[in-house]
């Protein structure tokens, strides 16, 4: 009879192990001593205790489902409880049921995580649905298209939910895309019937600025022209492959035209500055005029400088008003002394101006003399009144004597 502190072998070869609940029959030895067949159920429990050991390891540092976990616990377990191995089997219960609860630990702490991810993954679906369905609101198309196509992809990287929130999200998403499609199909729709339009207004202005391009009714056709401008700004662009063929025509066209008056106009402008010469001679002479000392003299040589003005044609624009303001100012010099001439020699009008300066003569001196009566009775109230009053009519007396001068008196 042989034994050790986990177990033993009695005379009949029956091989027993120990454990909290008693001895256990291991199994029966009849090949070799006793101390053999403890040695073989000792390696046994070696073998379980390897097995343990590299389950817990798995636990620990794989991804081992928990499924696959329990299951490999539950062999190990069936095997502890077959009693068929001599050594501490109730330490090697306490280790599975330890790893039971590691692995029950572990299975929260993934459902845990598959939760975040699914929480994390459904606010990032949401966070794209809404995207969507405010991009499919926009007018940026080329943006928006692009932007939404990368949604797409960002959505095809993410987990999937349940199905049924996974669904309703991905119906939003899928409706946000339709709808923009559609407003997008709609506008290039609608854009490509407007550069329809303006393809046929544009060929109608066009065949027009060809007709005009021989004329020389220079204003008009220049202010026609301008009028077709506008129009062709204002219908828009027309197809791509259109509108640079239309655009080289009506612009040959007004440039054939404005090329003819230009050089209309280079003919005038060079016959307008010979005319301006001319004129800016004849200014000076009717200058030299200046001042007027025989007014008959001078009046019959500005008729004459005058009459050969008139004969010279225009002069250009910018330089019209100063060179006809010389001879107005002329002209106006001579109308001056026209008047002084006139006045100077006008007896009613001298008579009149005698009239009026010997009134105001009289009436100054009343006044200085009613100014002394004031004065003398100590009045000195009403001697200032007369005062004041005697500078008004001072100064017309001074003024009627200047224009009583002119006469000559």
């Amino acid at each position: 009879m042989s034994s050790d502190p986990w177990g033993r072998v009695d005379e009949t070869g029956t091989v027993y192990v120990r454990t909290a609940d008693g001895e256990k029959v291991v199994g029966s030895w009849q090949a070799g001593s006793p101390d053999e067949a403890l040695a073989y159920f000792e390696r046994k429990y070696e073998g379980l205790v390897v097995e343990i050991g590299l389950l817990e390891k798995r636990v620990r540092t794989t991804d081992l489902s928990s499924k696959d976990a329990m299951a490999a616990i539950g062999h190990l377990r069936e095997q502890i409880d077959a009693h068929h191995a001599v050594g501490d089997l109730d330490a090697l219960r306490v280790r599975l049921d330890k790893l039971v609860e590691l692995v029950e630990k572990r299975r929260e702490e993934r459902k845990a995580q598959r939760a975040r991810q699914s929480e994390e993954a459904r606010q990032a679906k949401e966070a794209l649905v809404v995207e969507a369905e405010e991009l499919a609101q926009s007018d940026q198309w080329r943006a928006a298209g692009e932007r939404l196509r990368a949604l797409v992809d960002t959505w095809k990287g993410l987990p999937r939910l349940d199905r049924k929130s996974d669904d309703e999200l991905w119906h939003r998403f899928s409706h946000a895309r339709s709808a923009f499609s559609k407003r997008r199909k709609q506008h290039f729709a609608q854009l490509d019937a407007q550069r329809e339009d303006a393809r046929r207004i544009k060929e109608q202005l066009v065949a027009e600025a060809e007709a005009l391009s021989g004329s020389t009714d220079w204003g008009p056709t220049a202010a026609r022209y301008r009028d077709l401008m506008a129009q062709w700004k204002a219908a828009g662009r027309a197809q791509r492959e259109h509108e640079e063929e239309l655009w080289n025509r009506f612009r040959g066209a007004q440039d054939v035209f404005f090329a003819a008056r230009s050089s209309v106009f280079a003919e005038r402008d060079a016959e307008q500055a010979e005319n301006l010469k001319l004129k800016e001679e004849l200014a000076g002479e009717a200058e030299k005029l200046l001042p007027v000392k025989d007014l008959k003299a001078a009046r019959a040589a500005f008729r004459a400088i005058n009459e050969r003005w008139e004969a010279i044609g225009h002069v250009p624009r910018d330089a019209r008003p100063k060179v006809e303001g010389r001879m107005h100012a002329v002209e106006r010099a001579i109308q001056e002394a026209e008047e002084a001439e006139w006045r100077r020699t006008n007896p009613e009008a001298r008579a009149r101006a005698e009239g009026l300066t010997g009134q105001l003569q009289a009436a100054v001196d009343k006044l200085k003399g009613q100014i002394e009566q004031a004065r003398a009775q100590g009045n000195t109230a009403k001697a200032e009144k007369l005062e004041r009053e005697l500078e008004g009519r001072q100064a017309l007396l001074d003024q009627a004597l200047k224009g009583l001068q002119e006469f000559g008196g």
